[in-house]
C-alpha cells in the first residue's frame, strides 16, 4: 500500500482497504467495574467477554478475508464499554481526519484518542467539532464522493452539521441534513445509519418505517433502489450492515430473513454472530468499524 493512499475515499461501498476496530478487552469489557457499567450505558444485559471476542473475532476475520488492513485501537483510560463501536469517534475524510464530539458523554474521551492513534500513523488531523456542535460517526453516509448526508437527531445537532459544513468546504462537499425520528429517545442510541446501509451505488438496505419523508424523497430522487428489512429483524440490527465492495456485504447471522433478501438481491452476504458484540450494545457491523481507507 503506497503511503499516498494511506487514508481516504469519500465512499460507504467502495473496497475496503484499511479500517480500525476495537476489541472488546481494549475496550474494557474484562474489567470487572467497567463491565458493571451495562445497565446506565443501556445494554440489554450484563456481558460475557468471552463470547464477545469471539465474535470480535468472527468479526476481524471477516475482515481480513476481502484484504483489508486491520488496525486495533489500544486500550486507554477513561474508555467505556462503547468505545468497541469505534465508528462513532471519528470521520475520515480525503483530506485527514475530524475528530468528532459525541452526543453520548460517557463516550468523550475516544475523539481524542482516536486523533492521537491515526496522526501516529500519519493520518494529519482536518479538524474537531467543538462545543456546542455534537457529531457520532454513525450518524454520516456519503451519498457519493461529494455529497454527505448528515443524521439530525439526539447525538448529533444542528451546530455539529454547520461545524461539518467548515471543515468540507475546503473540497467543495455538499452535506444535507436529515430528521431522525425519536426512536428510543436520547438514552438509546439511533443513529442515521441505524436506519439506512448504502449496499452499493444504487442500492440500499432501509428501515423505511423509521426513515423521515424527505429522507425517502432523497434517496428516491437520487434513483435508490431500497431493499426493505424484515421488520421482525430491526431488534437484532437487521438495517446495520457493513459494505465491502464489490457487492460483498458483511452482516449479523442473527439476521435470517433480511440476509436472505440481500442474497436474492445478488449480494455476497458474509456473515457473524452479533448477540454479545453487537446486539447487546446496540452497534452493528458498521459501528465496529472505523474504515480509514476505501479505494
Amino acid at each position: 500500500m503506497s503511503d499516498s493512499k494511506r487514508y481516504g475515499g469519500h465512499s460507504m461501498v467502495a473496497p475496503l482497504r484499511r479500517v480500525l476496530i476495537c476489541p472488546p478487552r481494549r475496550a474494557g469489557w474484562a474489567n470487572p467495574e467497567r463491565a458493571r457499567s451495562w445497565r446506565e450505558l443501556n445494554y440489554l444485559h450484563a456481558i460475557d467477554i468471552r463470547a464477545a471476542q469471539s465474535q470480535h473475532d468472527a468479526l476481524r476475520k471477516e475482515l481480513e478475508a476481502v484484504d483489508a488492513e486491520v488496525l486495533s485501537l489500544p486500550e486507554a483510560y477513561g474508555f467505556s464499554l462503547d468505545a468497541v463501536y469505534c465508528h462513532d469517534a471519528s470521520f475520515v475524510t480525503d483530506h485527514g481526519l475530524i475528530a468528532l464530539r459525541m452526543g453520548k458523554s460517557s463516550r468523550a474521551g475516544e475523539p481524542p484518542k482516536h486523533a492521537e492513534f491515526f496522526a501516529a500513523r500519519g493520518v494529519p488531523l482536518l479538524g474537531e467539532i467543538q462545543e456546542p456542535g455534537l457529531v457520532e460517526g454513525g450518524d454520516l453516509v456519503w451519498l457519493d464522493e461529494r455529497t454527505l448526508l448528515a443524521g439530525r437527531g439526539y447525538r448529533t445537532n444542528m451546530a455539529g452539521i454547520d461545524q461539518l459544513r467548515m471543515l468540507l468546504a475546503i473540497d467543495g462537499i455538499e452535506v444535507l441534513a436529515a430528521p431522525l425520528p425519536h426512536g428510543p429517545g436520547p438514552a438509546g442510541c439511533l443513529h442515521l445509519m441505524s436506519l439506512m446501509s448504502l449496499l452499493d451505488e444504487r442500492a440500499a438496505l432501509v428501515d423505511l418505517a423509521m426513515l423521515a419523508v424527505e429522507t425517502v424523497e432523497l434517496l428516491c430522487g437520487r434513483g435508490m433502489q431500497f431493499i426493505e428489512i424484515e421488520p421482525s429483524e430491526r431488534g437484532t440490527l437487521a438495517c446495520n450492515v457493513l459494505a465491502l465492495g464489490n457487492r460483498r456485504l458483511l452482516a449479523l447471522e442473527e439476521n435470517h430473513l433480511t440476509n436472505a433478501r440481500l442474497r436474492d438481491a445478488g449480494f455476497d452476504v458474509r456473515t457473524f454472530p452479533g448477540s454479545q458484540i453487537a446486539v447487546n450494545g446496540g452497534g452493528g457491523p458498521t459501528c465496529l468499524t472505523r474504515p480509514l481507507l476505501r479505494a
